[in-house]
């Protein structure tokens, strides 16, 4: 493990582990750590080297004396592009891959249109960043949906009532219920919710410049969705696939927790 300090943002910290030689970065989903594709030990961590990083108000990940008001208009997406090149300092400029799970999937996604012509892989699981989410597009970017986001931030009983709306609506699913509970049962924990989302608001990649310089650049593309995620399913993401020349697709019976021993499986016993 260790940080990367990054001028103007903070430190970012990250564990290694793997068992593989390839070095890829990769991003966690809301609520976990940079350790969390540990779980993939069987199959994806057999070739690779991973830098797992935390998300900032996640792990050991630390701002730099940010404001509110600076972690509520969002962090620049060239301040992504600096992960890498710190990462370059310490390990050297080398070619590398990238992974990344739900909201981390934009960060991976960023890094790969910064660096075409380094990256080999990129792998994505129930990832956000491939269509236009309009829940997160409307807390994030419309005025009044952000304003409602504050309010809820601030209550303690109208983020737990959403939640179970939005469950029985079947919006999202009884795993992804508790998960998403669990993170709001604090006040600390609601502010932490919305700071994060805030803080990486504009780091959006651009999907059609992506696609080609993947083709382009012949970047081993690996998509893997669940068959019941009602948050990032792969129909959204539809348009983008069909704009890739040579992606593998997958998915998976499962929702949007995907991370899991299960999945380790599934990836292990697909044909080589």
């Amino acid at each position: 493990m260790g940080f990367l300090n990054i001028d103007g943002l903070g430190r970012a910290h990250y564990h290694e582990y793997g068992t593989g030689s390839k070095p890829m970065l990769a991003f966690h989903g809301y609520g976990m750590t940079g350790r969390q594709f540990h779980v993939l030990e069987n199959s994806i961590l057999q070739d690779h080297h991973i830098y797992g990083f935390d998300h900032f108000f996640h792990g050991e990940s630390k701002l730099n004396s940010w404001t509110e008001e600076q972690i509520i208009n969002g962090m620049p997406r060239n301040m992504v592009k600096a992960y890498a090149e710190e990462w370059f300092k310490i390990y050297g400029r080398q070619r590398f891959s990238v992974m990344g799970y739900s909201i981390g999937a934009n960060l991976a996604l960023i890094l790969v249109e910064e660096y075409p012509d380094l990256i080999d892989e990129v792998i994505l699981m129930a990832p956000d960043g491939l269509s236009v989410y309009k829940g997160f597009e409307i807390l994030m970017h419309k005025p009044w949906g952000r304003y409602m986001f504050k309010v809820v931030t601030k209550s303690k009983w109208l983020a737990p009532s959403l939640l179970k709306n939005l469950k029985r609506v079947n919006f999202i699913d009884n795993s992804l219920y508790t998960i998403a509970y669990n993170e709001i049962d604090t006040e600390q924990k609601r502010l932490d919710v919305y700071y994060t989302l805030n803080l990486i608001r504009l780091l959006k990649p651009d999907t059609h410049r992506l696609a080609n310089l993947i083709n382009q650049y012949n970047i081993k593309c690996t998509l893997i969705f669940g068959k019941y995620d009602n948050l990032f399913p792969k129909k959204a993401a539809l348009p983008f696939i069909s704009s890739l020349q040579n992606a593998e697709v997958h998915e998976v019976d499962m929702g949007h927790w995907l991370v899991t021993k299960q999945l380790d499986e599934y990836l292990v016993n697909l044909p080589r």
